[in-house]
């Protein structure tokens, strides 16, 4: 489910401190119900998947890095440590020593992880984009967690690129990817 930008920007988030040159995108709140100490489970299934599973996805994937390669927005050169430095060259030393796992199916490297957020970063010459996953209450006794993109648009090419995934990214994307998260999470929750 779409969550108002608020559901991330009034939470006591490390990542404000550390990114507040990047602006919230989107928020989405994953169907993953737990407990209090759940977060590094789900980022252990984020972070091992093998493949992206839904056809959908996967083809508007692949689409998008054909065109980046042969655009050359994908270059070495346009990413971090490239274009643009690392997010974990800003962390404090207490974060930069919980650097979490990278992510095997999409090209997102950790930046940190604590026991209620991580966070991995993606760099290419359209954007530098932070996936935030937070872990927080459901307002019962339980908690899930909520995923949050921060961007940072890399000048008018960035802006075109975010305006024209937009319409993607709400009808085919977001819901197959949170379906795929949920499916995971209630399999790795069966005894």
């Amino acid at each position: 489910m779409r969550l108002p930008k608020t559901a991330h920007t009034t939470r006591p988030w490390r990542i404000h401190e550390i990114a507040p040159d990047f602006r919230v995108e989107d928020v989405w709140a994953l169907p993953t119900p737990g407990g209090p100490d759940d977060l590094d489970r789900l980022v252990r299934q984020m972070a091992g998947g093998d493949e992206i599973e839904n056809v959908v996805v996967r083809t508007l994937f692949t689409v998008r890095w054909k065109l980046g390669e042969v655009l050359g927005w994908d270059d070495s050169e346009e990413g971090v440590g490239g274009r643009v430095p690392s997010l974990r060259d800003r962390l404090p030393d207490d974060l930069r020593a919980v650097p979490g796992p990278d992510m095997r199916s999409y090209p997102f490297t950790s930046v940190y992880q604590t026991r209620d957020e991580w966070v991995a970063e993606l760099a290419n010459r359209t954007v530098h984009t932070l996936m935030h996953i937070g872990w927080v209450r459901d307002g019962r006794d339980g908690y899930h967690a909520q995923m949050t993109a921060l961007v940072k648009p890399n000048g008018l090419l960035g802006e075109a690129y975010m305006a024209g995934i937009l319409p993607f990214r709400y009808a085919l994307v977001y819901p197959r990817v949170l379906d795929t998260i949920g499916r995971r999470w209630r399999a790795g929750a069966e005894p």
